[in-house]
């Protein structure tokens, strides 16, 4: 093993050390409830922890390898869970006080598939109020901090994920992604997270399930876990109309072999739709490089995105108008000004809007097919700025353009999202003042396979995602900056 820290050996090498019994799953799940002890306080991504129950879990897989049975590819593994996915007995927020109490009587999908492999439950991790947004604050635990500066963001909706596997709270991580929220928190904490192809993972419940831009995924430090991961998550069930069949198991498979030959289209702004800080550009200027060294064929180029921003920003609308229009008037109070004005937005849509968003995804679609005849991947910027004050809401400008909603500063993500495109946000490098940056590579509809061995070709090439957290914040002793968000 590469390191004499359990809470940084990666998932794939813990599950291969756990059935050779060469640690327990007890030591495990022991050795990362001391790190969040220990870390959490000052970073708070996981929250609603379940620790005796995580250990006599532990427990049992001991007594089951023990026993002779066959292990899950995920046995002894411990994981919290996203607080926006039910778990059956543990406290579920949504990291709203409308459901500060909630503890549901059945499990999400994915926490159902991942506790069928063998994954131990630590608990939950942190999320925005409603999931809304790209930045981990809420009423009910507080605003999760960037590992790598305290000071800063560690992104959303699936903020706490990102932070705790950064921090090595836990090796593999669930969330979900509609504007970016499985990339966006990867970028900030310099770990990986991929966003699925529609259909790859499937969700249940949900209360729209033919819906095309919310989709759940994996994370972890590494594309090979996160690929473990996917194994997992992937496949149809039968509760979700829009599940692709293909096996899991078929992103089990080795991820290494030469991608020399691909036709790489590199777009730092997305041919000048979107604003990207200038440290962020030059974060990530020398990854084209990394790829023409590895034999691709790179060029600057982007598919044409017209109509992009209407098909997300209404599909957004409606679906947050469906989720949680019906609490609205009895609850506003407890609702930020955020998650009022979405829902809001949803309510003023009318049936040619619905309509019209429709129709231009449809040209969408045809357009990015037709760009993928031409090129193998799109990569581009993850976030368009570097993890940002903590006491924000969102950024106030981007490369000095205004920021007029929570959601702007998401467009380099959110754009592809309604693409229907599988992307991953894999560690780019740092800025200047040490904070990280993410490259999205993406692929052509449902090439989630191809979007991971690029990733990988470039995770080993640079290895930025070695670059733990400041030991100070590892070993317990950083604080949370005079005036931070709490």
């Amino acid at each position: 093993m590469h390191t004499t820290d359990l809470c940084f050996w990666t998932a794939t090498e813990l599950a291969a050390a756990i059935r050779r019994r060469e640690v327990s799953a007890r030591e495990v799940v022991t050795a990362h409830l001391e790190r969040i002890e220990r870390v959490n306080p000052a970073v708070n991504a996981v929250v609603s922890l379940v620790a005796d129950r995580a250990l006599e879990q532990a427990a049992e897989a001991d007594e089951l390898l023990a026993s002779g049975a066959e292990p899950g590819p995920l046995h002894g593994l411990p994981v919290a869970h996203k607080d926006l996915h039910d778990t059956a007995g543990i406290r579920t927020t949504y990291g709203s006080p409308i459901f500060a109490d909630r503890v549901p009587d059945r499990d999400h999908l994915v926490v159902e598939r991942l506790r069928g492999a063998g994954a131990i439950t630590l608990g939950k991790t942190n999320v925005p109020e409603l999931g809304m947004g790209s930045h981990t604050v809420n009423p009910v635990f507080g605003a999760t901090r960037n590992p790598y500066d305290l000071s800063r963001s560690a992104g959303g909706s699936s903020g706490g994920a990102g932070a705790a596997l950064a921090c090595g709270m836990q090796p593999i991580a669930d969330g979900s992604d509609t504007g970016g929220s499985l990339r966006n928190p990867a970028s900030f904490n310099n770990v990986v997270g991929l966003r699925p192809s529609p259909g790859r993972v499937p969700s249940w419940p949900d209360k729209a399930p033919w819906g095309q831009i919310s989709v759940k995924g994996p994370m972890a430090r590494t594309v090979t876990d996160v690929a473990l991961t996917l194994s997992v998550m992937a496949g149809p069930d039968p509760r979700d109309p829009r599940s692709l069949e293909t096996p899991g198991s078929a992103f089990a498979d080795r991820l290494d072999g030469d991608i020399g030959g691909l036709r790489v289209a590199w777009s730092p702004d997305l041919g000048g739709a979107v604003p990207v800080d200038a440290e962020v550009r030059d974060a990530l200027r020398p990854a084209v490089d990394v790829f023409a060294e590895l034999g691709c064929e790179v060029e600057e180029a982007c598919p044409d995105l017209t109509g992009a921003d209407e098909v997300f920003l209404i599909q957004r609308a409606w679906q947050m108008e469906l989720a949680y229009g019906p609490l609205l008037e009895e609850h506003r109070h407890r609702m930020s000004s955020d998650v009022v004005w979405n829902i809001e937005e949803g309510w003023r849509l009318r049936g040619p809007d619905l309509g019209l968003a429709q129709l231009q995804q449809a040209a969408l679609f045809h357009r990015v097919r037709e760009f993928f005849d031409r090129y193998d991947l799109l990569l581009l910027p993850v976030s368009q700025v570097a993890p940002f004050d903590v006491r924000l809401s969102y950024p106030a400008s981007v490369d000095g353009t205004a920021m007029e909603t929570y959601l702007d500063w998401m467009r380099s993500a959110y754009l592809i999202s309604v693409t229907g495109c599988p992307a991953l946000s894999v560690p780019a490098g740092f800025t200047a003042g040490g904070l990280p940056v993410g490259l999205q590579v993406v692929g052509p509809h449902r090439r989630d396979g191809e979007v991971l061995r690029a990733g990988y070709a470039f995770e080993q090439a640079t290895r930025a995602g070695d670059r733990r957290p400041p030991a100070a914040v590892l070993e317990g002793h950083g604080s949370v900056p005079t005036g931070s968000a709490s």
